[in-house]
């Protein structure tokens, strides 16, 4: 029987990268799956691509209005949702002294209050024993140049994960996050041609101890396994997936 027979699941941010790959592997367990972004045309085109009467939802979750009229539409929609995937966010690369407070109040918007506010408009339609899965990064447990604002944020999911759980705990609700590390998505194509960006891959690549940047689909094994029974046991725990990049950072690449 696949994994997620007859759950239901969101996704936010599930129009490219690991949303979406989390998706279809969603799809592909036995979920009915809603994806949002904040663009309809690209939304949808994600939507097909899924199959599986994947559920295309326009939502900017910054916006709590957005996030309100999502939850009015999926309790129509779905009546009841057993998981939430809250994965939209923003990276933000720039030292301290370039940092403006537009770009620092647009990252916490997404990456904090996003999540925040998402799962909290949420919580009437989770059904007991749901699982919430929050996506994070090794940023908040390094110390690299030009990070502190976009780990400071995922610092803060981090602890929803534990302090979610113990809200939640009596009613059977799980949080837990997913860390990933340097992974291949379609953001490392932004502002690059593709020379540049074929660069950058190699010299991220050459600092992960197993030599190559994770896949989105290998992250989305580790939803998948969140948002199902077989991890009935975990709470407020992190699932770490950056091939020995924060834990060995000395060893050679293989």
């Amino acid at each position: 029987m696949p994994r997620l027979d007859g759950k239901t699941a969101l996704i936010t941010g599930g129009s490219s990268g690991i949303g979406l790959a989390s998706a279809k592997a969603f799809v592909s367990e036995g979920a009915r799956v809603a994806i949002t972004g904040r663009t309809l045309q690209t939304l949808d085109a994600a939507a097909r691509d899924i199959g599986g009467g994947a559920l295309p939802v326009p939502c900017d979750v910054a916006n709590l209005e957005q996030i309100e009229a999502l939850a009015d539409r999926l309790s129509k929609e779905f009546g009841g949702l057993d998981v939430i995937f809250a994965n939209a966010g923003l990276f933000t690369n720039a030292p301290i002294g370039n940092v403006s407070e537009a770009e620092f109040d647009e990252t916490f918007d997404i990456n904090v209050k996003g999540v925040f506010f998402t799962v909290q408009t949420m919580l009437p339609l989770l059904r007991r024993g749901a699982s919430i899965i929050l996506n994070a990064s090794i940023a908040w447990r390094m110390g690299r140049p030009g990070i502190s604002l976009y780990a400071a944020s995922k610092s803060a999911v981090r602890t929803f994960a534990r302090n979610f759980s113990a809200d939640l705990a009596p009613r059977g609700i799980r949080v837990n996050v997913i860390s990933p590390g340097p992974v291949d998505t379609p953001i490392w194509e932004r502002g690059r041609d593709p020379e540049a960006a074929a660069t950058m891959r190699r010299k991220i690549a050459a600092g992960v101890p197993m030599g190559r940047i994770g896949s989105s689909e290998e992250i989305a094994a580790a939803a998948v396994f969140l948002a199902s029974d077989e991890s009935a046991y975990m709470m407020g725990a992190e699932l770490i997936l950056d091939g020995g990049t924060s834990e060995v950072p000395g060893a050679k690449s293989l």
